[in-house]
């Protein structure tokens, strides 16, 4: 069985469940699920949310890519390329902390052990007018949204990049 995780206010939660995800708005709560932070704040991240990360990149990379989820809709609204982009960052900051990623997710077209490679995958544009962030979408209100759900639990970051 396969054990799904989920960030959920910087939290990580199991289900066990086959790759199905919470798609439901957190009602009467300031947070919002939360499924790939914004890329400004990565370097900032604690261990927790990091390392959760990692996970997240990796089921969307493999057998979660394009099942929509309107916390993460607009990632497949691009290149499958980008989001690799994206895990390059997280995975770069997990070798600076000394943590490990298997070295196979280097490799853009590798989607995971239970989904096949990419033939060939489009690179897509890789910039944007948000400051050259991977993502558009990664705009200064995301930032602001991701640094409310850091508060919320208690988590109080401030962007050094």
């Amino acid at each position: 069985m396969f054990l799904c995780y989920y960030i959920l206010l910087g939290n990580e939660y199991k289900e066990g469940s086959k790759m199905s995800y919470i798609s439901t708005r957190l009602e009467g709560k300031r947070g919002v699920l939360m499924r790939l932070w914004h890329e400004r704040i990565i370097h900032d991240l604690p261990r927790q949310q990091l390392l959760g990360q990692h996970r997240e990149c990796c089921a969307l990379r493999g057998l979660s890519w394009n099942k929509k989820h309107k916390t993460v809709n607009y990632v497949f609204e691009h290149s499958p390329y980008k989001l690799f982009l994206y895990h390059q960052k997280v995975m770069e900051e997990m070798k600076k902390r000394g943590y490990r990623a298997d070295p196979l997710w280097e490799d853009p077209a590798y989607r995971g052990k239970n989904c096949p490679p990419y033939e060939n995958i489009p690179s897509g544009e890789t910039d944007s007018s948000n400051d050259h962030y991977i993502y558009p979408e990664h705009d200064n209100a995301y930032l602001s949204e991701c640094l409310e759900n850091l508060r919320d639990k208690g988590i109080d970051i401030q962007p050094t990049r």
